[in-house]
């Protein structure tokens, strides 16, 4: 199958500094990847330039960046814009501060409807009744009158989904959609994503830190750490058998209900900042599988198993190999 969206070597500078870096990222039709590392590894950033979302001083480079046979970074500002929130949308976090304060929901979801449907009168009064209707927001009638601070924090994520699926897209990134959320309306707000999903059709991607909800939503998912993606896998190869001994970490930090009280999993050391890179691997310094060689060079983001292009690892010593030959791939 064709992929939807393919990425190559895309990066993100501020003032010379790299955010992102060597960013290799293919998403299928229809697929839900998760997007998962802790905070400021670079997942919002990096589909943030996908959006075209990045600010002066940033500045985005990369070797290919093509939307359903688009190259986003050739095509003209007319054509992005006819693209960037139709068939490509977003999820914002936290809803209250990303709508506007002085207009209501449904004048805000009606912008969307007119810039992207040509939609009017009442043709867009009812279509933005039944994107409330779709999102779970009762009474949408005299809902769509309400201001963003006249509801609750789960009401505005709603309203800001349906901004989001207004228009059909072919992608949607939820970053982060249930921060400040309460744990119950956490889960329905995914609820909501995923039923989102499964009747559009759409591909999905989900950035979190969370790796217990992404192993229930998603079908791959992209390890991230210091700008780099340094893993990617099917959910359940990943959870089984971690190559890289970041996610390997990840997932021992994993509260697990049914093992007693034990004391959490750490990791010592810090993320390094853009300004103090170490020659080397990234991971290096807070790695303890580490040997000399892992010093010496940055590792390419490599192919594991012929024919299984899912399954790639950021390490010159992969965790878990098995019987498994690393093909060599994206750099």
């Amino acid at each position: 199958m064709k992929d939807l969206l393919t990425i190559r070597n895309l990066a993100v500078n501020f003032n010379g500094l790299p955010a992102v870096d060597r960013i290799n990222l293919s998403i299928a039709p229809g697929e839900v990847v998760g997007v998962v590392g802790e905070s400021g590894s670079g997942k919002s950033v990096t589909m943030m330039a996908l959006m075209g979302l990045i600010d002066a001083p940033g500045k985005v480079t990369a070797d290919e960046v093509t939307f359903n046979g688009v190259d986003l970074l050739k095509a003209s500002p007319k054509a992005r814009r006819k693209i960037i929130g139709k068939d490509i949308a977003m999820v914002f976090q936290d809803a209250l501060t990303s709508l506007n304060p002085s207009y209501t929901v449904g004048y805000q979801i009606k912008e969307v409807l007119k810039l992207h449907e040509g939609l009017r009168g009442d043709a867009l009064h009812r279509r933005a009744l039944e994107l409330l209707d779709q999102v779970g927001i009762p009474d949408p009638k005299s809902r769509i009158d309400s201001f963003p601070h006249q509801m609750s924090g789960g009401m505005n994520q709603r309203v800001m989904i349906a901004m989001a699926v207004a228009c059909n897209p072919k992608l949607l990134i939820a970053d982060e959609p249930t921060t400040a959320l309460d744990v119950t309306i956490q889960a329905q707000i995914m609820d909501l994503l995923v039923k989102l999903q499964k009747e559009r059709g759409m591909a999905l991607v989900l950035i979190s830190h969370d790796l217990a909800v992404v192993s229930e939503v998603a079908q791959r998912v992209a390890v991230m750490y210091a700008g780099e993606i340094i893993e990617t896998n099917r959910v359940p190869d990943i959870f089984a058998q971690p190559h890289h001994p970041y996610t390997e970490a990840l997932l021992a930090a994993i509260p697990e209900h049914n093992k007693g009280a034990r004391r959490l999993a750490a990791l010592p050391g810090m993320v390094p900042g853009r300004d103090d890179r170490p020659s080397g691997c990234l991971f290096a310094p807070r790695c303890k599988y580490v040997v000399d060689d892992c010093r010496k060079a940055r590792p390419s983001l490599d192919t594991l198993a012929a024919g299984n292009d899912a399954m790639r690892v950021r390490c010159i010593k992969p965790l878990n190999l098995s019987n498994l030959d690393i093909t060599g791939g994206a750099r």
